[in-house]
């Protein structure tokens, strides 16, 4: 199963044995993962035989792109819960994007995983085993073009990491202190569960809070993200503001630009007003269209024009590439198309 047991929790799973090998099956999960336990190669045979039926890498489908550059995977529990990672490889990076939920109760318009609902919380060993699988990936099929390590490690998968926070939590602190990633080369995604930003900031680790906003005003925002209904802008934005003070990181706000919807004008000069009042740096990436949603991407020329209005209010503003076109890439595509339990 998709699931990496807790390392203070390993000696569990090894009764009689000594205490060194709870020690060496930590390296082989959490620091140099591999894909097969065969490849423990300072674990007794016997004993990688009798740990095996608990190895965590089990990929239902893999799909690739650009060139081998974008890896997208489906897992699935056996309980049936499934949910996605993408390993994305960049010239100066190679960033994994993981999934926090199995499904989202967000119900986000323009989302594929929202338009399904929520199955349950992935569990902290299941948020983490994504990371681990893409390093042990990475060790024997390196990104064309790209570090041979992974850099970054984003919470914008399927789920609300925020509204799963206890496991999330728990998923961080082994990223950071058992697996040595370091803590600023993590972004934790909110659609703006306020309770959970505030809590964040309280946490020890200099995490990036990334704000997926996508709507300036709360009558478009209701629309396209109904939490809007609890969580309103201005809590937001106070919300935001409180993270970085406490944090001293800079927020990032997430935009996902749709065609017709909130690619206007207007929207672009009040999301320059609100970028500038938290000094957040803007990422806007064109929607990457899902097959239940009316939803499109604006052309090429609106896009270019939305970014050049933010820029001209004052606001520090970068398009992100939309990766994987070619592949179920955008988030919950490919378990949509698979199937979820009970659909």
């Amino acid at each position: 199963m998709p699931y990496l047991t807790a390392p203070e929790e390993l000696a569990g799973l090894l009764p009689g044995e000594p205490a060194f090998r709870a020690r060496q099956l930590r390296r082989w999960l959490y620091l140099t993962p591999v894909l097969e336990t065969d490849l423990m190669t300072d674990l007794p045979a016997a004993l990688r035989r009798r740990i095996a039926p608990l190895w965590p890498f089990v990929v239902e489908e893999q799909q690739t792109a650009d060139e081998g550059r974008t890896v997208k995977w489906l897992f699935r529990a056996p309980d049936g819960a499934a949910f996605e990672s993408v390993l994305m490889g960049y010239p100066n990076r190679v960033t994994l994007c993981i999934s926090s939920q199995a499904g989202c109760a967000m119900g986000c318009t323009f989302c594929a995983t929202g338009q399904f609902g929520l199955d349950r919380h992935l569990h902290s060993g299941e948020i983490a085993a994504q990371v681990a699988y893409a390093r042990a990936y990475m060790g024997v099929s390196p990104l064309p073009g790209s570090p041979p390590r992974l850099g970054n490690v984003v919470f914008m998968g399927m789920g609300e990491p925020l509204a799963n926070y206890e496991n999330t939590r728990e998923a961080i602190r082994r990223l950071v202190e058992v697996m040595g990633i370091s803590a600023r080369s993590i972004t934790v995604s909110t659609v703006g569960v306020v309770p959970g930003m505030r809590r964040l900031a309280d946490e020890p680790w200099p995490v990036t809070l990334a704000l997926s906003l996508h709507a300036a005003d709360d009558d478009l925002r209701t629309r396209l993200v109904p939490l809007n209904r609890l969580y309103p802008i201005d809590d937001l934005v106070d919300a935001a503001a409180a993270f970085r003070r406490a944090r001293g990181r800079r927020v990032t706000i997430e935009w996902a630009l749709i065609g017709g919807v909130n690619d206007t004008p207007e929207q672009a000069s009040a999301l320059a007003s609100i970028a500038r009042e938290l000094r957040a740096h803007v990422n806007v990436i064109a929607l990457n269209p899902t097959p239940l949603s009316p939803d499109r991407p604006p052309s090429e020329r609106a896009v270019g024009a939305f970014i050049e209005r933010v820029a001209a209010g004052g606001a520090t503003v970068t398009r992100r590439d939309t990766r994987g076109r070619g592949i179920d890439a955008a988030c919950g595509q490919l378990r949509a198309r698979k199937g979820a339990p009970g659909r």
